[in-house]
């Protein structure tokens, strides 16, 4: 009997766009409305990352500190009025931007938003509180740099932009002694404002809600652009290898600096990465775990800032191993400038990463964070598809192109600490 192809079709990626409204103040707020879940975030963006500070660590002190007291609560009234309606709070703080985000009942969107009115526009900053964050900040972070992925993590963004430049800085715990209240007080009232960020709104949004958040986003002040001065310029290192006592595994970061998201390149330098160490049965984690037993585990990534991007590799190998594995990861970067991949294990990274946005889009939260993303980046959610479109057509050649145009041995920075 004569057996009829079978016809697949690849699953369609559609994200609407959200909705866009410019509130009287001139801030943005987007919406995604889904009446599917009876839950609701909402995250609101400042251009107030530590590449934007001053005074060293004013940055993420200022959003760790927005929920320790307000004008008419204390921190624990805060905490418990929260905890109280099952609501989540969320703060982070990367180099560029602050992310704050309420998740909430349906239910209890007003009970949360009185909260997070409170918090985000009345926070009073108790000098004790300020006082007793500095000291565990300052304990944590020594701690912290005990261990050897800390420090090449530092040594890696050090060696890549220069010991200045804004993406490069480390501080020494020291820096938390000279960081004040008013300090903290300042970077809020200069950055936390109208004009320097914009809000997404994901879940159930009912009319009611959608009038609630706009009243709360409309008394965020208007107040100037902030000027900020140029970046320094990039001063890197090749080859970084620092001693730490008593270390039994060395840290490994080899990487280099590539460009934004924003580049026509930066989807297929994706493929790249998730093919040398973006999964588990990836072409690193294969050599160095499975051959060799160098490793637990192994990780390479594209990285994107706002100014910048970076595919950086991170793995732990025991001391006495350590050239040997840098050696494989180089013969590994190098099989993939100049050999063609496999069409089947290509087609296995393209089915992992497209996957994997799959994954992430299945519910509001996820398409928020995305969306998130694309308006970081000034592009629309329309671009998801072209991605995942992106993905399926790269080719082995395009990948081995890719590959041999980016990862030459003498443009990579490697750091090893142990």
């Amino acid at each position: 009997m004569m057996k009829l192809p079978v016809k697949t079709t690849q699953p369609t990626v559609e994200i609407a766009n959200a909705e866009v409204i410019t509130l009287c103040n001139g801030m943005k707020l987007y919406i995604l409305s889904s009446d599917d879940f009876e839950v609701m975030r909402l995250t609101l963006l400042f251009r107030a990352g530590s590449s934007r500070q001053r005074v060293p660590f004013s940055a993420s002190a200022t959003a760790n500190l927005l929920a320790e007291g307000s004008q008419h609560m204390t921190a624990r009234e805060i905490s418990e009025r929260l905890d109280f309606h099952g609501s989540y709070f969320d703060v982070n703080t990367d180099r560029d931007y602050s992310y704050i985000s309420f998740a909430m009942l349906s239910k209890f969107v007003p009970q949360t938003l009185q909260v997070a009115e409170e918090i985000l526009l009345r926070p009073t900053f108790p000098e004790e509180e300020v006082e007793t964050y500095r000291l565990k900040r300052k304990q944590r972070l020594a701690i912290e740099r005990q261990k050897v992925d800390v420090r090449a993590r530092e040594a890696f963004a050090s060696a890549m932009f220069g010991a200045n430049h804004p993406y490069g800085q480390c501080f020494e715990e020291e820096a938390y002694d000279r960081l004040t209240r008013q300090d903290v007080v300042d970077f809020y009232h200069s950055h936390y404002t109208a004009t320097n960020g914009f809000a997404v709104c994901s879940g159930r949004v009912d009319e009611k809600e959608r009038t609630a958040i706009c009243t709360l986003l409309e008394q965020f002040p208007v107040c100037e652009e902030l000027s900020h001065k140029p970046f320094p310029t990039v001063e890197q290192q090749y080859e970084v290898r620092l001693t730490h006592e008593g270390a039994v595994q060395s840290s490994i970061r080899i990487g280099r600096r590539l460009f934004p998201r924003e580049h026509p390149d930066f989807v297929g330098m994706q493929v790249v990465a998730a093919a040398l160490g973006g999964y588990f049965g990836s072409r690193l984690m294969h050599n160095l775990r499975e051959e060799h037993g160098y490793t637990y585990g192994v990780i390479s990534a594209m990285v994107n800032f706002e100014r910048e991007g970076y595919l950086a590799i991170a793995t732990q190998v025991g001391s006495e191993v350590t050239d040997e594995a840098l050696k494989e990861i180089y013969h590994e970067i190098e099989r993939l400038r100049t050999e063609p991949m496999d069409d089947e294990e290509l087609q296995l990274v393209k089915n992992i990463m497209t996957g994997e946005m799959m994954r992430i889009l299945d519910g509001p939260f996820g398409v928020a964070d995305v969306t998130i993303e694309n308006i970081l980046c000034g592009r629309t959610n329309s671009i998801i598809a072209e991605n995942v479109a992106r993905i399926r057509q790269t080719t082995p050649q395009e990948v081995q192109q890719l590959a041999e145009k980016y990862l030459r041995r003498e443009d990579l920075i490697t750091v090893v600490v142990g």
